[in-house]
C-alpha cells in the first residue's frame, strides 16, 4: 500500500536510510469516485461564458468574448470545440469532487471514475455507440484550449490550457468497452472546485435535449439564481450562448423553447417566457404568482426611469446590460409589493450600484 513501510525497510541497516523521515500521511495521486449520490455542480466560471459549442457538428470557429477587463478565446483542434454535452463530464468530475470536500475527504486534481456510472448519472445510454461518444467528448474536452485572464480561486490567471490536462482509459471489457477512466482536471477547473465556486445544477438538466436548452439553463442558474425573477435581452443572450445562428433563427429557437415550456413546464428551476425581445426567466420556486403584462402595456405600469436615470446607471453597474438590469429591477419591485417610489432614477441607480458591488463586471 502507498506510504506503508515494510519490514524490511524497517530492518535496513542505518547507513542505508533516507536522511529524510517517511512520509506517513501521504496524499493519493488520484482520487476515485464513489459517492453515488453527489448532487450536479457546474463551475460558475464557465456557466458565465460561451465555452462549450452549440452544435451537434464539428465546430471549428475560433471564438473571443470580451466583458470589461475580461477576456475569454476559445480555440478548438481539428475535432472541433467540446460541445455543452461534453460538459457533462467535467459537471460530473466537479460533483464527486465537491461532495468529497464537503465530507472532508483529499481530492487530487486526477480523478479515476468508471464510464457506466458517469454515463448513468449524466442520463447517458450504456451502449457501445454512447462509449464511443464519451471517448469523443474526453478527445474534444482536451483539445479545446482557452486563453483567459478570468478570476478563479482568488488568482487572477492568464493562461492558455485545455479544459482537462488529460485522459486516459484506465481499463477495457473484452468487448472493447471502457470501464474505467482517468482524468487530469486543468487548474483553472481544479481551483475553482477548491474555491467552491460552483453552482448545484437541476438533475433535469441532463435530460434537456437541446444544447440551447441546456446553455439557457446555466445561463439562468448563474444569474437568477434563488431571486424571483431574471431578464436579458435576445441579443446579449444570443452572445452569451456563443449562437452563430442568425438573428431571425436564434429567435425562433427561443420562442419554440418558450412555447414548449409553457405548454409542458419542462424548463427545471425556471419558467421562461419571451416579451418582443426580452427574454425572463421567473423562479418556479416563488411563493406567489405575479400576473403576467400583457403585451403593449409592460413599460405603461412600471416606474418611470429618464435618460439622465439610465445614465447614472450606467455609471453605476459598468459592462452590464442596463436595460436588462431596469427589467430585473421591475421585477425584484414588483415582487416587493410594488412600493412607491419617491425617485425612480435613485431607487434604479442603487440598485444596479449594488448588484455591481456584488458581481463587478468592469
Amino acid at each position: 500500500m502507498v506510504g506503508e513501510i515494510s519490514n524490511t525497510a524497517e530492518q535496513e541497516e542505518e547507513g542505508d536510510r533516507s536522511p529524510l523521515l517517511p512520509d506517513r500521511y501521504p496524499t493519493g495521486d488520484l482520487f476515485v469516485c464513489d459517492i453515488f449520490d453527489a448532487a450536479p455542480k457546474g463551475d460558475m466560471a464557465s456557466m458565465e461564458h460561451p465555452i462549450f459549442s452549440l452544435s451537434t457538428k464539428p465546430d471549428l470557429r475560433i471564438r473571443r468574448y470580451e466583458h470589461g477587463k475580461n477576456y475569454v478565446e476559445i480555440i478548438p483542434s481539428a475535432l472541433g470545440l467540446a460541445t455543452v454535452h461534453d460538459r457533462d463530464v467535467l459537471i460530473y468530475c466537479i460533483s464527486q469532487l465537491i461532495a468529497a470536500l464537503n465530507k472532508g475527504l483529499p481530492v487530487s486534481q486526477t480523478i479515476r471514475l468508471k464510464a457506466f456510472d458517469l454515463m448513468v448519472a449524466t442520463n447517458r445510454q450504456t451502449n457501445g455507440q454512447a462509449y464511443e461518444a464519451l471517448k469523443a467528448s474526453l478527445e474534444r474536452l482536451g483539445g479545446t484550449r482557452i486563453s483567459t485572464n478570468l478570476i478563479t480561486g482568488g488568482e487572477e490567471i492568464f493562461e492558455n490550457f485545455g479544459l482537462i490536462e488529460k485522459s486516459k482509459i484506465v481499463r477495457q471489457t473484452r468487448e472493447g468497452r471502457m470501464q474505467e477512466v482517468e482524468i487530469k482536471l486543468s487548474d483553472w477547473v481544479f481551483n475553482a472546485i477548491r474555491a467552491k465556486e460552483v453552482l448545484t445544477l437541476h438533475r433535469d438538466y441532463f435530460r434537456l435535449r437541446k444544447p440551447l436548452e441546456r446553455r439557457m439553463y446555466e445561463l439562468a442558474r448563474k444569474h437568477c439564481g434563488q431571486q424571483p425573477a431574471w431578464s436579458i435581452s435576445l441579443e446579449l443572450l444570443q452572445k452569451k450562448c456563443g449562437s452563430n445562428s442568425t438573428d431571425k433563427e436564434f429567435r425562433r429557437l427561443v420562442r419554440t423553447i418558450v412555447t414548449q415550456d409553457e405548454v409542458h413546464a419542462h424548463f427545471p428551476d425556471y419558467a421562461v417566457t419571451m416579451t418582443d425581445d426580452l427574454v425572463c426567466f421567473s423562479n418556479r420556486r416563488a411563493t406567489q404568482a405575479k400576473p403576467k403584462p400583457q403585451s403593449g402595456d409592460l413599460f405603461d405600469r412600471n416606474p418611470t426611469v429618464t435618460e439622465t436615470g439610465f445614465a447614472k446607471a450606467r455609471k453605476a453597474a459598468p459592462g452590464y446590460d442596463i436595460h436588462a438590469l431596469y427589467h430585473e429591477w421591475v421585477s425584484w419591485w414588483r415582487d416587493s409589493g410594488s412600493p412607491e417610489l419617491t425617485s425612480p432614477d435613485a431607487a434604479f441607480s442603487s440598485f444596479c450600484r449594488k448588484r455591481h458591488e456584488r458581481a463587478p463586471l468592469a
